[in-house]
């Protein structure tokens, strides 16, 4: 089952595919808890198909992510060789305090490193 995060679907799609391409880019970001759990497993598919390196693998991570290249290309040539040896569990979840306007917890989900 999924979280529907009070969206529809398109823009609940829209709204994840937006936090896995800003993890990609920048490693880290700040968001609810419930958006963060949803976010790692779209990720953890992202680094997957970096680590298959197809061609199918590779059109299914642009369609996922807006046909944006540069965060695509980040995932096939960094990503997919740092977690190689990795079977998932790719992101950490750091709990932070909650929001001032709405009490939800807000979190930094971030990329592990690699030992």
């Amino acid at each position: 089952m999924y979280r529907k995060l009070g969206r529809d679907n398109k823009h609940r799609r829209s709204m994840l595919a937006n936090l896995t391409k800003d993890l990609i880019m920048n490693e880290q970001i700040t968001t609810t808890e419930t958006r963060a759990k949803e976010v790692r497993k779209f990720l953890d598919k992202m680094v997957t198909y970096g680590k298959n390196g197809t061609l199918v693998s590779r059109r299914k991570a642009l369609a996922f992510l807006q046909n944006d290249n540069v965060a695509t290309k980040k995932v096939f040539d960094v990503l997919a060789p740092k977690y190689a040896n990795r079977n998932g569990g790719y992101t950490r979840i750091l709990k932070l305090n909650e929001r001032r306007g709405d009490d939800a917890l807000m979190v930094i989900l971030k990329l592990v490193e690699e030992e």
